[in-house]
C-alpha cells in the first residue's frame, strides 16, 4: 500500500493518463517501480524521467532535480524494495538521460492522503510535461 505523498508518483501517472502529454510515454512504478527497468531498457528511451517522493529536509512539495549521490546520502528513503540507488544505477544504463524528480513529502502514513503541498507540485508537473518543459531546468538538490 502507498503511503501518503508517497503516492505522488502513481497520481501524476494518473494524471499523464487522463490527459497525455505529447512524446511522452507513462509508465506507473508503484510500489515496485524496479519491476519496469527491463521495459525500459526493451525501449531506450532517449530522455526518462522518474518522479517519486523523496525526503530532502525542504518544505513539503518542494521539487529538486537529483543525482545518484544524493540518493546515497541520509537525506533519501524509499519504500522501495530495492535501494532506490541501484534503480536509478540501472535505468541510467537504459537512456541517453535520466532526471530524477524529488518531490519532499509532508507525510508518509500509510493509507494516507496526499497533502495539498504534494497534489500542487504534482498537477504542477503534470502541466510542464503537457506543455513540453526542459526537466533539466529543475533545481538540483543543494546538498550543505
Amino acid at each position: 500500500m502507498l503511503r501518503g505523498d508517497d503516492a505522488v508518483g502513481p497520481h501524476l501517472a494518473k494524471l499523464l493518463e487522463n490527459e497525455p502529454a505529447p512524446n511522452w510515454e507513462v509508465l506507473d512504478g508503484g510500489q515496485m517501480p524496479e519491476d519496469f527497468v527491463s521495459v525500459v531498457r526493451r525501449e531506450h528511451p532517449r530522455v526518462l524521467v522518474v518522479v517519486d517522493a523523496a525526503s530532502m529536509e525542504l518544505e513539503p512539495g518542494a521539487l529538486r532535480r537529483l543525482s545518484a549521490e544524493d540518493v546515497a546520502t541520509d537525506y533519501m528513503m524509499t519504500t522501495h524494495s530495492l535501494p532506490i540507488s541501484f534503480m536509478l544505477s540501472e535505468l541510467e544504463s537504459c537512456c541517453d538521460e535520466l532526471i530524477f524528480l524529488g518531490i519532499q513529502p509532508a507525510q508518509m502514513e500509510f493509507m494516507g492522503a496526499l497533502t495539498p503541498a504534494v497534489r500542487e507540485t504534482a498537477e504542477e508537473l503534470h502541466t510542464r510535461f503537457v506543455q513540453g518543459y526542459d526537466f533539466s531546468a529543475v533545481p538540483a538538490l543543494a546538498v550543505d
